[in-house]
């Protein structure tokens, strides 16, 4: 038995998964779920809307720095707990009282971030198919066209994930490459082709307003959004350790190491689409929808334009099949404790490919649900962004608050941040506190029922159905992670999905 079947055992769970990740593939994973080309991108218009080249330029190295913070606070519990439950599990784990509760709504809000991860990125990926099929063959960008590429997007994401780890792994390791060089090629076209830049004063200090509010400060901190988007799904690397070689090290250094090379490709990526903006209110006014599309095509002519566009549509191809692969493993490992409607059916393991193949169609299914509202609302986009950003990070720091609780009784993995351990903790803590409140308030005004920003209104579902439930019925049953057996119990596990 290998060490990391060793400590999985420990943890109290059987190697049902196949355990064929690379260090290199645990990272790629959630590098690929940042993926600058897809977050920085898709809500490159929102941005141009709220504060401009000033907060695009500057928004980016602040959420950053911040994020990273949360990543190390999350990293050194992951070192301890690598297990493809993740946060939920680390959360019963380390709470001092009632783990059982801690465990149940730090998974409720991580499923609730991880769909709406999905959903995001998969709609981006649509918007941006959209906006070129457009261009090329009229297939015109309208809310009932994006959904249903958006639909298709999500099958085929589905299928690939169905096919086994393996291919994930090796997709993801592409994405990696894909991503540097597509920022590179991106970035080196718009440097070195158009006649005209913008001047630095105007990409480093020019704040837009296009919201209706009058406040600068409110409007700049809206801003925000774009980066702290792009920066989600790096708990990706945790729910992946259970398939990952020296997991206790690998994913860890998967979390910090996704946070810290997107921290520098994406502000390239963003000072030098910035730099070649041409026409900042055509932009914005594109037919296609998407501006970033526009400033290609103005700086570079339509089909350098749409070479670039292709770039960018394969970078959140790669993006939402690692969203889905990690999306997929959470719910697994959530069901395995009977904690969704269903569980027996979610955690039911594919023998021939070793993978959790219904969490697979539940997560693609449940991103396309979250991304229907479109049809109806075009704020939509906005709010699932917001919902990705605020479940997932309410699930980030609830075990980052119990392992400050923790204090020296904390028992540390391999990877860990020594005395640094607090002041990185409370600094991640307080960061979330500020985004979760900033990221549930309305966006454009006057509000409307098409502008509303409905991410409190779904953040309030989740909690109202998860803490109902709670108390009517899995207060009585959910005891957290369940240890599947004994060591002779766990090896019976294995051996049976041998055949």
């Amino acid at each position: 038995m290998s060490s990391d079947e060793q400590r999985l055992h420990e943890l109290g769970y059987a190697q049902e998964l196949a355990r064929s990740m690379s260090a290199f593939s645990n990272f790629a994973v959630s590098f690929t779920i940042i993926s600058v080309l897809s977050g920085c991108l898709t809500l490159y218009g929102f941005g141009m809307n709220t504060g401009g080249p000033a907060m695009i330029t500057w928004g980016w190295p602040l959420v950053g720095l911040m994020t990273l913070f949360v990543g190390m606070a999350m990293a050194e519990v992951c070192s301890s707990y690598p297990t493809a439950g993740g946060l939920y599990y680390w959360a019963a784990k380390l709470a001092p009282s009632h783990g059982p509760a801690w465990s149940w709504f730090t998974g409720w809000f991580n499923f609730l971030g991880q769909v709406a991860v999905t959903a995001g990125v998969d709609f981006g990926a649509a918007s941006f198919l959209n906006a070129l099929l457009d261009l090329q063959f009229g297939f015109t960008a309208t809310p009932v066209h994006t959904i249903l590429l958006f639909g298709i997007v999500l099958m085929v994401h589905g299928l690939l994930n169905t096919l086994g780890v393996k291919l994930a792994s090796l997709l993801s390791n592409v994405s990696v490459w894909w991503h540097v060089f597509g920022v590179l090629v991106i970035v080196g076209a718009l440097v070195v082709v158009p006649s005209k830049h913008q001047s630095a004063s105007f990409v480093f200090t020019h704040f837009t307003n296009n919201t209706g509010w009058h406040s600068g400060l409110y409007v700049g901190l809206l801003g925000l959004l774009l980066a702290q988007y792009t920066f989600t799904g790096y708990d990706a690397s945790a729910h992946m350790t259970e398939e990952t070689h020296d997991a206790a090290k690998a994913g860890p250094r998967g979390i910090v190491m996704s946070i810290l090379v997107s921290l520098v490709a994406g502000w390239v990526l963003l000072v030098g689409i910035t730099f070649a903006i041409q026409n900042y209110d055509g932009a914005l006014a594109s037919k296609t929808g998407v501006p970033p599309a526009q400033i290609f095509i103005d700086a570079l002519g339509a089909t350098g334009g749409k070479l670039l566009l292709l770039v960018a549509i394969g970078a959140q191809f790669f993006c939402g099949m690692s969203s889905v692969t990690a999306n997929s493993r959470m719910i697994y490992a959530f069901s395995r404790d009977g904690a969704l409607p269903g569980s027996q059916l979610w955690h039911r393991i594919n023998k021939r490919t070793k993978t959790p193949t219904n969490a697979v169609w539940l997560a693609a299914g449940g991103a396309f649900l979250l991304g229907l509202p479109y049809l109806w609302n075009a704020t939509a986009y906005a709010a699932v962004t917001s919902i990705a950003v605020i479940g997932l990070y309410i699930a980030y720091v609830l075990p980052v608050i119990l392992r400050l609780l923790q204090g020296d009784r904390f028992q540390r993995g391999p990877w860990h941040l020594g005395r640094w351990s607090k002041p990185v903790g409370i600094i991640a803590v307080g960061w979330t506190l500020v985004i979760s409140v900033l990221f549930m308030l309305p966006t454009t005004s006057p509000v409307t029922a098409e502008t509303f920003n409905y991410t409190p209104l779904a953040v309030l579902l989740v909690l109202g159905f998860a803490g109902t439930w709670w108390l009517v019925s899995a207060r009585k049953w959910f005891t957290g992670p369940k240890v599947q057996g004994t060591a002779e119990e766990l090896a019976a596990i294995e051996h049976e999905l041998e055949f």
